[in-house]
């Protein structure tokens, strides 16, 4: 045996195995089959090779209604548009190559053309070729106006709604980015699906007009064939007139039922696709959830069964069958419906598979969470117009804005074992505040202080424990009359959830999140990244230092001028307190313009000579191990005298912040948080040469 080859370089040589695996590579083989579809337009075709041809037309339009009908979204099959015109294609091609068959071999009798247009010939006219012919044309006409033209329709406003809800899904991504919800990951992703789904739409809106041509080009095929078949086999082969319109319409009904079929199970399936579009899941589980599941509506159908089952004149059997069959499921559905009511569960909506969690699942942990009593599950959906789901994303986001990086989500779920109209709040798991609120009543709270005076339920707001008293909803007016601030259970509940995570905004900077604001700073401040991480400091010093930072509830968003600090101070210090002071510097216009009273000034409260010596004396140690010593009854002395300077600002209706030296900042602040955690504390460094400052006190 000789190995045949084509002579040339080795790596350049042609052999039977190359072209083979050429063949079966995907873009060859489409080019191929598009080719040999435009073949059949032009050259004749043998009846065995039409009859193998037009079995593969009726098996690959089966596939693609299964194919349709199983996919759980229409973007699961985005090929479908292509799919339409390929076999729209190779129907026209086989029904170009079928009518040269019958025209040249219709004389010879109904085998002329093959062995599956005469079968499927015969089969439809059972005998008598003008009730196949009527039979035939109504099967076209469904093909043509019900099926054809609704799918159409369907695609055209889907691809116009599409293309108009655009901009309005884009920003909600948009929003749900900013708000935390997703990552850019996830958004790319978003993005891409929309442009998918604009682009399947529209495709499947120009598409249907192929279907639609098919269906018509199927009718002008079967008069030419039925006209130019008994013309030929008159006049060229003398067949007698009857004979020669039986065969040729025997034959021509044949040929158009065997191309109409695929047509009309195409056209199915585009319908099924289309419509689909506003399913959840495949379209058997819908059908079931949809249809199947309301007891209500099984039992008007079975009542409707039964009334047309006593009808005199219509078959008792089919229609008494429907009816108890109908009771029975709708009997059964609403069993389960009140027993998943008692259990406090929700009724499965289809039969799903069961899917086993990974066990590596149970190790995470929720970093917020929220739990509430059975009686505030009302709270989640719609109440007063006001969600709470709703209100925990503006919270998101606000506190997004004003500290500089995102809190993560919020889970809410319920626990049975609170008090029906209480809850918890967790931060990693750990409980961090609980609380009650009475749904369909009103909280009012004094401004002043005091004690609400109108008839309800007196208790402690549970966020900053003042007094506060649950009124009825008629009261709204009265108590706004009266200068009390009123709030709704759900701003209660977020109220309360803002001040713990401000509390707990070091806990949740973790280590991640101070990579991913780094990673997100703007093109022109990666730079300032690369050149000081890690060489300078590295990512661990920089969570530390934005966690200080957050502990006195100062913002990191300037996060640029942060990095600038930390270049700076971290080649001369390791000590975490230094680069901490110097980083405040650096946001000393910041600092300045957030403490600002109404008027612009900033008011300050200083410390007087004595104890600005007093502390600089009680400092022992050095770096890290720095700390302060001074004797319990000065530090005693000092915390009442803090306290009686803020009593005062605030009975003047001053804001104020403490004043001290730079060297001393860390330690009064260390102190001053025992008993005043939200008392600001800042160093004569952080004042800026602008701020123009207003003394209300000295300690």
């Amino acid at each position: 045996m000789t190995d045949t080859t084509f002579a040339g370089p080795a790596s350049q040589r042609i052999t039977p195995a190359t072209v083979m695996k050429w063949l079966l590579r995907g873009e060859v083989a489409l080019a191929l089959g598009v080719v040999s579809v435009l073949v059949l337009l032009i050259l004749p075709v043998p009846a065995f090779l039409l009859d193998a041809l037009l079995s593969i037309s009726l098996a690959s339009s089966i596939l693609i209604l299964m194919t349709s009908l199983f996919i759980k979204k229409p973007l699961d099959f985005t090929a479908f548009p292509t799919v339409l015109l390929v076999t729209t294609l190779f129907r026209l091609a086989l029904n170009v190559a079928s009518t040269r068959l019958i025209l040249s071999n219709g004389h010879e009798g109904l085998h002329g053309a093959g062995q599956v247009i005469e079968a499927f010939g015969r089969l439809m006219t059972g005998g008598n070729f003008t009730i196949g012919l009527i039979v035939f044309a109504i099967l076209v006409i469904v093909n043509f106006v019900v099926i054809t033209k609704g799918s159409g329709r369907i695609a055209e406003v889907a691809a116009r709604f599409t293309l108009d809800s655009l901009p309005g899904k884009q920003m909600a991504i948009d929003a749900d980015l900013s708000a935390g919800l997703i990552d850019q990951e996830e958004s790319r992703r978003r993005r891409k699906e929309l442009e998918q789904e604009s682009t399947f739409f529209g495709s499947m809106d120009g598409a249907s007009k192929f279907v639609r041509g098919d269906a018509i080009a199927g009718l002008i095929i079967v008069a030419i064939n039925i006209i130019g078949g008994i013309l030929i086999g008159t006049f060229q082969h003398g067949l007698p007139l009857g004979q020669a319109a039986s065969t040729y319409t025997i034959m021509t009904i044949g040929d158009g039922l065997v191309t109409q079929i695929p047509a009309l199970i195409i056209s199915i399936a585009a319908g099924f696709l289309v419509s689909n579009a506003g399913v959840d899941g495949a379209t058997d589980q819908a059908l079931v959830t949809q249809l199947a599941m309301n007891p209500i509506s099984l039992g008007m159908v079975s009542a409707a069964s039964g009334v047309i089952a006593l009808i005199p004149g219509m078959p008792v059997l089919p229609f008494a069958a429907l009816s108890i069959g109908a009771a029975m499921l709708a009997w059964r559905r609403s069993t389960n419906a009140r027993l998943a009511e008692v259990l406090g569960m929700e009724p499965p909506a289809a039969l799903a598979p069961d899917v086993e969690e990974p066990i590596s699942q149970t190790l995470a942990i929720d970093e917020i969470k929220i739990e509430l009593g059975y009686g505030l599950l009302p709270l989640i959906n719609d109440l007063d117009g006001r969600r709470l789901t709703d209100q925990i994303k503006a919270l998101r986001k606000t506190l997004a804005a004003e500290f500089g990086f995102v809190m993560p989500p919020v889970r809410i779920l319920d626990n049975m074992r609170l008090p029906s109209q209480g809850y918890l709040i967790r931060i990693k798991e750990l409980e961090a505040g609980t609380g009650e609120v009475r749904l369909g009543a009103l909280m009012a709270m004094d401004p002043r202080g005091g004690q609400v005076e109108l008839p309800g339920e007196h208790m402690r707001e549970p966020a900053f424990g003042l007094p506060a008293t649950w009124i009825e909803e008629g009261l709204r007016e009265e108590a706004t009359f009266r200068g009390y601030t009123v709030v709704d259970p759900s701003t209660v509940l977020t109220t309360h959830l803002t001040e713990i995570l401000k509390e707990n905004m070091p806990d949740l900077l973790s280590y991640a999140e101070v990579q991913k604001l780094l990673r997100d700073l703007p093109a022109e401040q990666k730079k300032l990244v690369d050149d000081i991480v890690p060489s300078v400091v590295s990512v661990t010093t920089i969570q530390r230092v934005l966690q200080a930072l957050l502990r006195e509830r100062v913002s990191i968003r300037d996060l640029p001028a942060i990095l600038e600090g930390l270049s700076e101070a971290a080649p001369h210090s390791a000590s975490l307190t230094s680069l901490v002071e110097q980083v405040r510097a650096r946001l000393s216009r910041q600092l300045s313009f957030a403490f600002r009273g109404e008027d612009g000034a900033l008011p300050i409260i200083t410390l007087s000579p004595e104890w600005e010596n007093a502390f600089a004396e009680s400092l022992v140690g050095s770096g890290e191990e720095r700390q302060l010593s001074m004797a319990p009854s000065r530090l005693q002395e000092f915390i009442r005298g803090v306290g009686d300077a803020f009593e005062r600002a605030a009975q003047a209706g001053d804001s104020a912040v403490l004043l001290t030296s730079p060297g001393i900042r860390p330690y009064v602040r260390s102190l001053v948080e025992r008993f005043r955690g939200q008392t600001p504390v800042m160093s004569q460094n952080e004042v800026h040469p602008r701020a123009r400052l207003k003394t209300v006190g000295m300690i």
